[in-house]
């Protein structure tokens, strides 16, 4: 009995420590709900997965897992299927989280989606979703999302909804040809699409080459790049 108690004693720091690995940024904010914005370590996938993410804790009530963000240009986001997958960029910057790393959050709780977005005059808006998941690599990473609450971006994602994702080596689109390679970006194109986040980086409004920008059409059109976007899940309540 004596040498149980040991055991257990001795391996009782480890299994401490897995039950405290955060899953995204609200269990961090459940843990110290006094935690500033900044960069964090989050496990979406287990005890292996530990990955870098910024966890937005001001916005709307804070807890927000960031999946996506653009700022100044200084990532390339025209990549191949492989890099959406397991994600790229740093939690400091510009970055994409993951398919893969999206997907198993979406798989293990219920999230809204919350988009936001400046403009080069600093101007802000949003875009509010209840609902938002996405399906296995077997299904494309389909996209699931609804519930709009409009902060005066509009709806971009609309004709998102249901779409698989597409990039420039895997288009799965509904279009007749590759919205990935066309518009250069990786996203759930439609046919084609009324947001592109990932696009290529511009400076506001350019009529030079159509809708390849960082796009939310519904705020200021398929001719402007913003100057941020950010998209940032959290489990409902």
């Amino acid at each position: 009995m004596q040498l149980v108690s040991v055991v257990l004693l001795l391996l009782a720091p480890g299994l401490i420590g897995c039950s405290e690995r955060p899953l995204d940024c609200s269990d961090i904010y459940r843990h110290d709900n006094s935690r500033p914005s900044g960069v964090y370590t989050i496990y979406p996938v287990g005890a292996t997965s530990a990955v870098q993410v910024y966890c937005d804790m001001a916005s709307e009530g804070g807890r927000w897992t960031v999946i996506q963000r653009r700022m100044d240009g200084t990532v390339n986001f025209y990549r191949p299927w492989a890099r959406y997958r397991t994600g790229f960029g740093s939690a400091a910057g510009e970055y994409w989280l993951g398919l893969e790393n999206i997907c198993h959050l979406t798989l293990r709780r219920r999230y809204e989606l919350l988009v936001d977005m400046e403009d080069f005059s600093g101007k802000k808006a949003f875009a509010r979703y209840s609902s938002f998941s996405i399906d296995s690599e077997a299904s494309g990473y389909r996209l699931h999302v609804s519930g709009f609450t409009d902060g005066g971006a509009g709806d971009s994602l609309y004709a998102a909804n249901r779409q698989k994702f597409s990039t420039w080596d895997r288009d799965q689109d509904s279009a007749g040809w590759s919205c990935a390679r066309q518009y250069m970006g990786g996203f759930w194109y439609n046919a084609c699409h009324k947001a592109n986040p990932n696009g290529i980086y511009l400076w506001g409004a350019d009529n030079t080459f159509y809708a390849i920008g960082v796009e939310w059409a519904t705020w200021k059109g398929h001719d402007y790049s913003l100057k941020a976007i950010s998209m940032k899940i959290r489990p409902l309540k």
